[in-house]
């Protein structure tokens, strides 16, 4: 494959997952109707590691990335920042919950230089831009959320960045699907004990309409959009790839005003478009990059 359809299969990529992600705002918020936080991540890590235990099982490979740290530390991060996240929606409307994930371009792209990589002026622009947006969002809820809503919603951001900086050190050809699996197996185990001592063990006893949710929330929005993110990324820049986690907030919004009926004020339109066109003007930016040395 060359080069170009290398990087327009990684954005695709991408794209999938910020697409899944931001659905699972909506389900979330529906499986929330019956259930705390806390469980529901529980149960939709539950699913996720069920239909990704015959990945993680398959072969000798994959099965050595349960001893493999990066694995392990990204799936613990990983199910600690969900846990935080929708904490965070049980405090605000979906669409609130959703823009503020467009802080995360910005964040990477500051992390960059970490992993040996460079940003260009134009992206930094765009990286700008969208923070811009997200700052207007967060700072005028106006009764879309509570203070402690939007920070917990922000604080996820820096755990989601952990996972994200830890999982550049894992394994670098590992078998298909394998890193994905494990992490979400590892992130289950991690927030049982979290689950259990916050609220002891989860209600099943749920309607068909919230077990879809998170089922849907377990096999996209967890399996299937960690997995697209992981093999997209691995092929761009780190501010390039960022910039398609706006997909996810973008859509969250707009599923929140459309099935919720949250209100779509000023200052989350504007605040929606900062985002949009910063994420356009970063990846811009990173075209016209200089290539950066590869990391040791």
């Amino acid at each position: 494959m060359t080069r170009k359809g290398g990087k327009l299969a990684a954005y695709a990529l991408l794209t999938l997952s910020g697409l899944c992600w931001g659905a699972g705002f909506p389900m979330g918020k529906l499986a929330l109707r019956e259930t705390d936080a806390v469980h529901m991540v529980l149960l939709r890590f539950a699913v996720a590691a069920l239909v990704a235990l015959p990945f993680a099982l398959r072969s000798r490979e994959a099965r050595a990335l349960f001893r493999c740290p990066p694995v392990l530390w990204s799936g613990v991060f990983y199910g600690i920042a969900f846990v935080i996240q929708f904490e965070g929606l049980a405090r605000t409307s979906v669409a609130l919950s959703a823009l503020l994930v467009g802080a995360m371009p910005a964040m990477i792209a500051l992390c960059a230089p970490l992993v040996g990589e460079k940003v260009s002026r134009i992206s930094w622009i765009g990286v700008a831009g969208a923070t811009v947006g997200a700052a207007l969002i967060a700072g005028r809820p106006e009764g879309a959320g509570t203070p402690l809503g939007v920070a917990l919603s922000l604080g996820s951001l820096l755990v989601f960045l952990a996972w994200l900086l830890v999982l550049r050190r894992a394994p670098a050809s590992p078998p298909p699907m394998a890193i994905p699996a494990v992490g979400v197996i590892v992130a289950a185990l991690t927030v049982l004990p979290i689950a259990l001592v916050m609220h002891g063990p989860p209600n099943l006893a749920l309607s068909p309409g919230a077990w879809a949710a998170i089922a849907g929330q377990g096999v996209f929005s967890t399996l299937i959009a960690t997995a697209a993110w992981q093999a997209g990324s691995a092929q761009v820049d780190s501010a390039s790839a960022g910039v398609f986690i706006n997909i996810e907030p973008l859509m969250g919004a707009a599923l929140g005003v459309l099935l919720f009926g949250d209100r779509l004020t000023m200052a989350l339109g504007l605040g929606g478009l900062l985002i949009l066109g910063g994420s356009f003007v970063t990846v811009l930016g990173e075209a016209k990059a200089p290539a950066s040395p590869t990391p040791a």
